[in-house]
């Protein structure tokens, strides 16, 4: 059976994983309004008809979250007129740049020693939790941001899974969103037709094995896991989201209160 996608989230040709967090619940009752964020994959392959419609989004920022070797591989965002567009890099282009040539070009037994054994989603999990950890100015700096005047926003980074998962995930626990409906968005990067498409070096059969690709899939899924893993960082790093955002993220309430009135209906 085909996947219908809702009239609301447009089939967009060249960018993946596009949709408005509009109506996830907080836990004192209220809704994220819809058409103040949205989230998706990058936007270097965009065509003139998903530029015209993410132009009629009356974006104020864009927030790309991919390094420079991202940027490089894929190309730059398609220019929206208008549109405020900061890179906040949540990577570090030498980070991990020859594990993932070796997910390009790598073998079999070459996969099965970097991934294999649950090696890949221990990755992965260390990921985000260093995430977590160590960008807490970009985190901040997105916050108050929204905060201030850019909204409507859109943050996206490579696939729209991990970089731009994480940092929406932060924004919805600003906000006060119940930790249940932010796992359940996070989560929705698994359906087909959002997930990024895995490009490996070698175009021949062998090079998409199912192995292979079973290999490889801890590291283009969205995982409860993963998340969870971002969460416990917060619990045992700062002890809770409230001093996370007001320690690590330097929020105070009285911004915190602002974000929420933009954002929350």
């Amino acid at each position: 059976m085909t996947q219908q996608v809702p009239s609301t989230e447009p089939d967009l040709a060249g960018v993946r994983n596009f949709r408005d967090v509009g109506g996830l619940p907080t836990v004192d009752g209220r809704r994220v309004r819809h058409g103040v964020l949205f989230r998706s994959g990058h936007l270097a392959h965009a065509t003139q008809e998903d530029a015209a419609f993410l132009s009629s989004l009356g974006l104020h920022t864009i927030f790309d979250f991919r390094n420079a070797a991202d940027q490089k591989l894929e190309g730059p965002d398609v220019a929206l007129p208008g549109v405020r567009n900061v890179n906040l890099p949540l990577s570090d282009p030498a980070d991990g740049a020859e594990f993932w040539k070796m997910v390009r070009d790598g073998d079999i037994e070459q996969l099965r020693t970097i991934l294999g054994d649950g090696k890949a989603a221990a990755r992965m999990i260390a990921s985000y939790r260093q995430v977590i950890k160590e960008r807490t100015a970009e985190h901040s700096r997105v916050l108050h941001a929204l905060a201030d005047d850019s909204v409507p926003a859109l943050m996206h980074c490579a696939a729209g899974k991990d970089r731009a998962g994480l940092s929406i995930a932060v924004t919805l626990l600003a906000l006060g969103v119940e930790r249940e409906a932010i796992i359940a968005d996070y989560l929705e990067s698994n359906a087909k037709h959002r997930r990024y498409k895995v490009r490996r070096s070698n175009g021949s059969g062998d090079a998409y094995s199912p192995e292979i690709m079973e290999l490889l899939s801890p590291l283009f899924d969205a995982r409860t896991e993963y998340l969870t893993a971002a969460f416990e960082t917060i619990e045992e790093t700062w002890g809770g989201v409230d001093p996370y955002l007001e320690k690590g993220l330097g929020l105070a309430p009285a911004t915190r209160e602002t974000l929420r009135e933009r954002l929350l209906d």
